[in-house]
């Protein structure tokens, strides 16, 4: 393929509203941006005038963030104004983007019936907590993490997991949705469920991919954390080749790929490790080309 990255913006020349907030929303909303879309958000109107996002007031930085090049605005759509306004743009929109239940959307006058009885080129992305008949039950990230088995412990997990699969899944959707919606002319509807988002993430311990006894679970001695002399290193050398040159770095001369879920290989790549620096340790990732990464302390 050849020619600049911006000749490639599969999203060109397709309008979407957005009325999705928090991180999902937006983060789906800032991807289809990158790919060329007119992307719009309508925002409820906080009071004393503004947006009334709740990511403008949790991480005013991500937020700034993920609505570069989005065109703002903020209504009230239990008003008559803010409907008006809805309208107005919802004329001019291929997809409409949005992440309140269904229930809420059906108070609007956004239920999917309506929209295609008065727009039936717009596609609609409904961005919810859970697809089909629990859509309607309240939740968050944690909670869809918790119930697909991603939470082991009281330790919060280090990323909002299931909502950043959700804003994958949900420009996903739209991109689904243009090229069907060109194909047919009319518009299309598609669900996207934070919590099946999750699940999605979890499959690989599901399938016990990443359980201990799995072989990146830490069952495979080149596919573990250790701890080294000022800081811990993470090392990925899973494959045949890569295994052999961690071996040769190691000592194990010897040693074969079949050996790399023994205990005896598990003690000499730990003890290896504890004595080396993160320096020496990525000295040696470059010279000897495994993939490994240290973190000093």
């Amino acid at each position: 393929m050849t020619g600049s990255a911006t000749d490639f913006l599969p999203l060109q020349g397709t309008r979407i509203l957005s009325l999705a907030l928090n991180l999902p929303g937006p983060a789906a909303l800032w991807r289809c941006a990158s790919m060329g879309a007119d992307c719009h958000k309508l925002e409820p109107m906080a009071p004393g005038g503004g947006g009334a996002d709740p990511m403008g007031l949790y991480c005013p930085g991500a937020f700034a963030q993920m609505h570069q090049g989005v065109k703002l605005m903020q209504a009230d759509l239990k008003t008559e104004a803010g409907q008006a306004l809805l309208h107005e743009q919802l004329a001019q929109t291929d997809v409409l983007l949005t992440s309140f239940r269904p229930s809420a959307l059906n108070k609007l006058g956004l239920g999917w019936e309506a929209l295609q009885q008065r727009y039936p080129r717009l596609s609609l992305i409904r961005v919810v907590g859970s697809e089909g008949p629990l859509a309607d039950v309240p939740g968050h990230d944690l909670t869809y993490q918790a119930e697909a088995g991603l939470v082991h412990s009281t330790a919060l997990p280090p990323s909002l997991f299931a909502d950043m699969a959700g804003a994958l899944m949900a420009s996903e959707a739209v991109l689904q949705a243009v090229l069907i919606s060109s194909r047919s002319g009319k518009g299309v509807c598609k669900e996207v469920g934070l919590a099946q988002a999750a699940q999605w993430l979890a499959l690989p311990w599901h399938w016990g991919l990443t359980q201990p006894t799995g072989d990146v679970g830490g069952a495979h001695a080149g596919y573990r954390i250790y701890p080294c002399a000022d800081g811990i290193v993470a090392v990925a050398a899973l494959e045949p080749h890569f295994a052999q040159r961690l071996c040769a770095a190691v000592g194990l001369v010897d040693s074969s790929a079949a050996d790399m879920r023994s205990a005896a290989t598990h003690d000499a790549v730990a003890q290896f490790m504890a004595r080396q620096s993160c320096a020496l340790l990525m000295q040696l990732a470059e010279d000897k080309d495994i993939p490994l990464h240290a973190i000093a302390n």
